[in-house]
């Protein structure tokens, strides 16, 4: 290929959008026919509205990784799209849209009405998200895209309820749960934030009947005091046993409400001794209120303001004021008899953000307990395994303490729960629309204006993604999946729930392997959020750098356990890695006109002395990429993204483009010997083909695009269904799929792992000349004389075979290999690398009496610096004092000043 037909420069734009679609549109998605194992993997539902954030892209890039690499590996990959309703979120978007355009609630117009609008704006603003995932180069199955709210979810989200309800599991009570009183609706325990606030403890005098004493109750709520029912203590507390039975005059109020002893409430030593009981407005409370058979008060309504039956003066007002109105007037009744200050822990709605109010209500809710027992078995015998392993202790712990979950909602846009209500108290659950109640007959019922939870339907996820419950499903062909990829911090909003239901209702796992990433945190290392104006847009990034750039940098931090600071210099350094690969694949393809590669491999690879024919630095850079498809799917396997990116990287930028590529070039010259270059050209172009399938998983676009420009033996259409280069066998009867056959015979040439150790030194020898000519301020583009020498005769063949090669990628003037008699000249820089003596004569290079000053001057500063260094290190207390990490910084710095004194010195003295 002309250098013309191959541009300069990496262009993302011009290659990604036509890539996906030819992948998407032959096919290549969905996973192959075969009865061989499968990887199934299902993808977390965005909101339906939802726009792809750095948590979505972070997923959907570990999860391609991995779906690519198994799709590659033979396997039946099947990666799982779809999306969720989001209920509360949904609906609140849909209720301001309703009330900007005509000033209407959801009431004024209807459920029928406002549910159409919202099925209006889910098709309006939905598969956006689905667009974004396209542009990062998600492998999504498409034709088995699901929707939560769709005709199969639909259908599996009744049967889970309607089954759960015939055993018994799912049940209707009256009971205190979570009011979101900004969203109009119940929450499960899950959805309620909690925060330690800076609040009061506040002593209040309820007046004794009969009597002049008062009682001190201690509280958080004063306002709730309005609904109180009783006042609660110890039966055990000398102080009241005798009140016991008694009655107290409730301030504000006028009612009398009994004293009560109740051990499980009461704890002895806290507050005053004497608890107030709001049975309406504390769940605490509300479970002493049915031991004690005490009337039930509600004095807060849904819209989290103050309802009769409290007295006038209170009704109407928010709960804030309420209490600070309370406060005021039991001041002013000579009641309130002290403040003390408390933290107190409140529980905010997770998606409104109010303070929720416990209110009594009839829910629905899942009898979970019976559900937990297998999803907890599964985990500990590692039928189902948690990574990082230190989240099974935060599975287990809250598994171990679950508590029923409320799953109805006040809500309109959701599941509809399938129960119709019949006068005669009976309730109907039923797979199809029922038209007379079970029990009576009568066909006046009507259906539950309740939906459920998101997360119920969202728990059925991997079943539903597969068809189930219909008969077609392909719940056998693809299930358990083998991964879930999810963020930690919806452990136990999702994944519990789905573990639950999977053991449920199919009696399998629904997943081997669970792997939490971590959150990514903006540049300043706090969470995410437009109101701090550190949230960072993948498709930004992927407009400015390309998705791979994005990709791969993603890849990098996949394996970190704790938050992942992002950082765009980072992204702009994986594009950089990607032009770098670019440009390395357009210099190969400049010099590899006239390859015939399955010559190359019949003369190379499958003869008997092939290996002959190649270079040092040939045989070298093979057996490295040889090695490179094993080291990478160890790494993977052990869902080490990160490592195995890693490994990529530094194989590509430093041994194939840093070194290698320098080293061939004298062999790829027009000029050079025909067969040393077709030799070299082969393995160039093998190397290549290696390099790009092992990066395909991770950067998909640009090696697709290289692939299909460099020569190669065809054994697929496309990279993205080329085979990875799986090794299999042991010794030299190891295999591999792929671009080479007969990796074991390779490998184990004893021809190989010389090179590998004469590589090694070439490369420390360079290294080491480079970094003396920097010491001595000599230009690095002067070519100078360099000498080397060492004792050992095996290491002095090593740097014979080297020396042409060393002294052409250095650009050195000379290379001389000094015998073992042979010492290097006194007025010369030295340094030891690799076993080798490197030696820098200065003679003629620089002006020795300046370099003998500039020397005494340098080490004179350095030895002041180190002085003062050692004063401080030497102070115990700044090593008390000081944080952990200045100290450390000190010591690293001392330890480098002393290495460099040592080495100026020594040269001092050589030049002295």
């Amino acid at each position: 290929m002309s250098e013309q037909e191959f541009a300069k420069v990496y262009e993302p734009a011009k290659v990604e959008a036509d890539w996906y679609a030819r992948w998407r549109d032959d096919g290549l998605f969905s996973p192959a026919e075969h009865d061989g194992p499968h990887f199934t993997c299902v993808l977390p539902p965005p909101n339906v509205t939802g726009r792809l954030h750095m948590g979505h892209a972070l997923t959907a890039t570990i999860e391609d990784s991995l779906v690519r690499w198994h799709r590659m590996r033979g396997e039946r990959a099947l990666w799982l799209p779809g999306t969720d309703h989001a209920g509360i979120a949904t609906q609140v978007m849909v209720e301001r849209d309703l009330q900007t355009r005509e000033q209407k609630s959801r009431d004024e117009i209807g459920r029928e009405a406002f549910l159409e609008r919202v099925w209006r704006w889910t098709d309006d603003h939905g598969g956006v998200i689905d667009r974004q995932h396209e542009a990062l180069g998600a492998s999504l199955d498409w034709s088995r895209y699901r929707f939560t709210m769709d005709e199969v979810s639909s259908r599996a989200v009744r049967e889970a309820f309607v089954r759960l309800h015939e055993q018994g599991l799912i049940y209707r009570d009256y009971r205190l749960i979570n009011w979101d009183w900004g969203s109009h609706t119940a929450l499960s325990d899950l959805e309620v934030e909690h925060e330690e606030i800076e609040s009061s403890l506040w002593h209040i005098a309820y007046p004794i009947v009969g009597s002049d004493a008062r009682l001190i109750v201690a509280t958080t709520r004063p306002e709730t005091m309005l609904g109180d029912t009783a006042v609660a203590v110890h039966p055990d507390d000398e102080r009241y046993q005798s009140l016991i039975g008694q009655r107290v005059r409730l301030p504000l109020t006028g009612r009398e409400i009994p004293i009560i002893a109740d051990p499980i409430l009461v704890k002895i030593g806290f507050g005053t001794g004497a608890v107030k009981v709001t049975p309406a407005h504390d769940p605490n409370d509300f479970e002493t209120g049915k031991r004690h058979d005490l009337e039930l008060i509600q004095i807060i309504d849904l819209d989290g303001n103050i309802q009769a039956p409290a007295p006038e003066p209170y009704v109407g007002l928010s709960v804030k004021r309420a209490r600070a109105r309370v406060l005021a007037d039991l001041e002013a009744e000579g009641l309130l008899v002290e403040t003390k200050p408390h933290v107190l822990s409140i529980g905010r709605s997770q998606r409104s953000g109010v303070i929720v109010e416990p209110l009594p209500s009839f829910q629905w809710f899942v009898n979970v307990a019976p559900l937990a027992g297998p999803a907890l078995e599964a985990v500990r015998t590692g039928e189902t395994v948690i990574y990082p392993e230190f989240r099974r202790a935060d599975y287990f712990r809250w598994m171990e303490n679950i508590r029923d979950w409320c799953i109805s909602r006040q809500l309109w846009w959701g599941h509809r729960i399938p129960a119709w209500h019949c006068a005669c108290g009976h309730i109907t659950v039923a797979r199809e629309d029922p038209s007379a109640c079970a029990k009576c007959g009568s066909a006046d019922i009507s259906q539950d204006e309740d939906v459920l939870d998101t997360w119920f339907s969202s728990g059925l996820w991997p079943l539903t993604t597969l068809g189930w419950p219909a008969d077609d499903n392909e719940v056998d062909r693809f299930y358990p999946t083998s991964l879930l990829e999810t963020g930690w911090d919806i452990l136990f909003f999702w994944v519990a729930r789905m573990m639950m239901f999977g053991l449920h209702f199919t009696g399998k796992v629904p997943f081997r392997t669970v792997y939490l990433h971590s959150m990514v945190l903006g540049e300043d290392g706090q969470k995410m959020s437009k109101t701090k104006g550190n949230v960072v847009d993948p498709v930004e990034l992927v407009d400015a750098y390309g998705a791979d750039a994005l990709r791969f940098y993603l890849c990098t931090i996949a394996g970190q356990d704790s938050g992942i600071v992002f950082s765009r210099a980072r992204v702009e350094g994986y594009r950089n890695f990607c032009n770098k690969l670019w440009n390395a694949a357009r210099f190969a393809s400049m010099r590899l006109e006239g390859l015939d590669l399955a010559a190359w491999r019949a003369d190379v690879l499958d003869a008997d002395d092939g290996l002959a024919r190649l270079s040092i630095a040939d045989r070298w850079i093979l057996g490295r990429a040889l090695e490179l498809p094993e080291r990478v799917a160890a790494h993977l396997d052990n869902w080490r993204l990160d490592l195995a990116a890693h490994a990529a990287y530094q194989f590509v930028w430093h041994e194939l483009c840093d070194w290698y590529l320098e080293l061939a070039k004298r062999r790829l010259a027009d000029d050079a010997d025909p067969s040393e270059r077709h030799a070299t050209q082969g393995t160039l172009a093998t190397v290549f083909d290696l390099v790009l399938r092992v990066l395909h998983p991770m950067v998909p676009f640009i090696t697709e695009e290289l692939w299909q420009r460099l020569p190669r033996v065809e054994d697929a259409p496309t990279l993205m269904s080329a085979a990875w280069p799986i090794v299999s066998g042991e010794g030299q009867q190891r295999t591999m799929a792929g671009p080479v056959r007969a990796v074991g015979s390779i490998l184990a040439d004893p021809r190989v792992a010389e090179a590998e150790r004469d590589i090694e030194r070439l490369i420390a020898v360079v290294t080491s000349h480079r970094m003396l000519k920097a010491e001595s301020k000599i230009s690095p583009a002067q070519p100078v004389e360099v000498q080397v020498r060492s004792d050992d005769p095996d290491t002095l063949s090593s740097l014979e075979r080297i020396r042409e090669a060393a002294q052409f990628v250095g650009r050195m003037r000379s290379l001389t290999v000094l015998g073992r008699d042979l010492q290097l000249p006194k007025q010369c820089s030295v340094d030891v690398a690799a076993g080798v003596e490197v030696g820098l004569p200065l003679a003629g290079l620089v002006d020795l009496d300046e370099e003998r000053a500039r020397l005494g001057k340098d080490i004179a500063k350095k030895q002041k610096e180190l002085a003062g260094i050692d004063k401080k290190l030497a102070n115990q207390g700044f090593l008390q004092r000081a944080p952990a990490e200045v100290v450390a910084k000190e010591q690293l710095r001392q330890t480098e000043l002393r290495d460099n004194l040592a080495k100026q010195q020594a040269l001092l003295d050589r030049l002295s």
